[in-house]
């Protein structure tokens, strides 16, 4: 295939044996002819680009000259030099070429100095948050939704991007499950709740408009509005979270997610919800609701969303399906206010966040059939009591060290430290011993005023919660 990265100019007035020996030397140099490669034979490199044999020739005993190759009698010729050994001319040029600083766009300047998402990607370990149990979906139903979508797609129209039966289906189950007031064309089908943001953040965000959002909380969200140019403001929390600061005008928006604060797990009261609405003026001030583990409360019935109280159009309401199904599936949905729906589609089409309509059509007979609710239902139990199983753990085999704040909801709680410890020298030591957490103090804007372990315990059962806590009490 060497022959094929030689591009020889017969018209040319260097030649075809400079020609070759040039285009080898900078291919050898760049590394694409790696070190102890044997080159075709001389005949067969002659044949192959339609030269002359001595043209060949005269090229592979100049780079043998310059140490480029290693060349002997009735053998092929090898290269003897790796892509760092440049030793003049082309290869010179190529290592200061190659090791240029990019420059990168403000965007991506930006997003390279936040810590989210979090640099590893290592095999799921107890008590990871965020995360529920993919072991007890029901992967065999699901396949036959697959397949009969698979089957369909051959008849199926081209159609909309976003797909009618599935916003259909999500616009009924919000409405009942949620309280969120929305026709089915509000919604759009997007890869994940990130892309949501992102998006939201590409169509409202100027540089330099202020933007309010939860600390502690979500990381992806500071992340998606910083890397637009926004000036990110972190707002203190108390019992009832996100706290609005007296005397202060709205921003240009504000994210929050009340119905289950992250990594809190604390509920805004109606009152509170209500003064963020009065505060918010229509077409000046929009909300970001982030409901993404609205599926799960366990102690009380679900507070409705924010989005069912604004009667302005200003609240955006942003869900996804990887914590209630399985994250592979990698679907999330925007509800857009009415207003601004148009403008939503063509951004959504022209940044390319579009979701696969053959799992979309999927996901809206699993939905339509019931088998969504009946396994929300059946995890609502189990997570419930793995929520249970792992505060009592806590409580009697690490109550002298981490106070537990049981959330009415969720997949993950926060274990906050006793006695003044650091966060970030318990997970370094937890994770090293095998158990997974997230330190508190890692999700703070500024600087961190609360230390504490987020522990997940959806995705794990009873008997890996017992062992994980074991673990923690000979570590602490």
């Amino acid at each position: 295939m060497i022959s094929a990265l030689i591009d020889l100019k017969r018209a040319d007035d260097t030649g075809l044996a400079a020609q070759l020996t040039s285009q080898l030397r900078a291919l050898i140099a760049a590394g694409r002819l790696a070190k102890g490669r044997a080159l075709p034979s001389s005949r067969q490199l002659a044949d192959d680009l339609g030269v002359s044999r001595n043209t060949v020739t005269y090229a592979f005993e100049q780079l043998a000259a310059e140490g480029y190759l290693e060349a002997s009698h009735g053998r092929r010729p090898v290269v003897t030099v790796d892509g760092n050994e440049r030793a003049d001319g082309a290869g010179a040029a190529a290592s200061r070429v190659r090791s240029a600083k990019p420059r990168f766009s403000p965007w991506a300047s930006r997003l390279k100095q936040t810590d989210w998402p979090m640099s590893y990607q290592a095999p799921l370990k107890p008590l990871r948050p965020g995360h529920g149990d993919a072991r007890e979906f029901p992967n065999e139903i699901w396949a036959r939704c697959l397949r009969r979508s698979a089957v369909r797609a051959a008849r199926r129209e081209l159609g909309p991007v976003n797909r009618t039966r599935l916003r259909e289906a999500l616009a009924h189950y919000l409405a009942t499950s949620r309280g969120v007031r929305a026709t089915a064309d509000q919604i759009l089908i997007l890869p994940s709740a990130q892309a949501a943001l992102t998006l939201i953040a590409a169509v409202l965000i100027t540089p330099g408009d202020e933007v309010w959002v939860e600390d502690p909380g979500y990381p992806g969200a500071a992340a998606a509005f910083r890397a637009s140019g926004a000036r990110v403001t972190g707002m203190r929390l108390d019992e009832q979270g996100m706290q609005r600061m007296p005397e202060t005008v709205a921003p240009k928006l504000i994210f929050m997610t009340p119905s289950h604060q992250h990594p809190t797990g604390r509920l805004m009261s109606l009152a509170r919800r209500n003064e963020f609405l009065r505060s918010s003026r229509p077409g000046k001030t929009w909300i970001v609701e982030d409901d993404y583990d609205g599926e799960f409360h366990y102690d009380s019935r679900p507070v409705p969303a924010l989005q069912g109280l604004d009667a302005h159009g200003r609240v955006f309401y942003v869900g996804t399906f990887s914590k209630a199904m399985t994250s592979d599936i990698r679907l999330g949905y925007l509800v857009v206010p009415p207003a601004l729906v148009g403008t939503f589609e063509i951004a959504q089409r022209h940044i390319g966040l579009i979701a696969s309509s053959h799992i979309q059509e999927a996901l809206a007979e699993f939905i339509a059939d019931g088998h969504f609710l009946a396994h929300l239902r059946r995890m609502r139990r189990l997570y419930h009591a793995r929520r249970d199983h792992l505060v009592d753990g806590l409580e009697r085999h690490l109550g002298e060290v981490l106070a537990v704040e049981v959330p009415s909801g969720g997949i993950q709680l926060v274990a906050r430290l006793k006695r003044g410890r650091s966060d970030q020298a318990a997970v370094k030591r937890l994770v090293e011993a095998g158990v997974e957490t997230r330190a508190l103090s890692s999700l703070a804007l500024a600087k961190p005023r609360d230390h504490g372990l987020l522990l997940g315990f959806a995705a794990w059962r009873e008997s890996e919660i017992s062992a994980a806590i074991r673990t923690m009490a000979s570590c602490f």
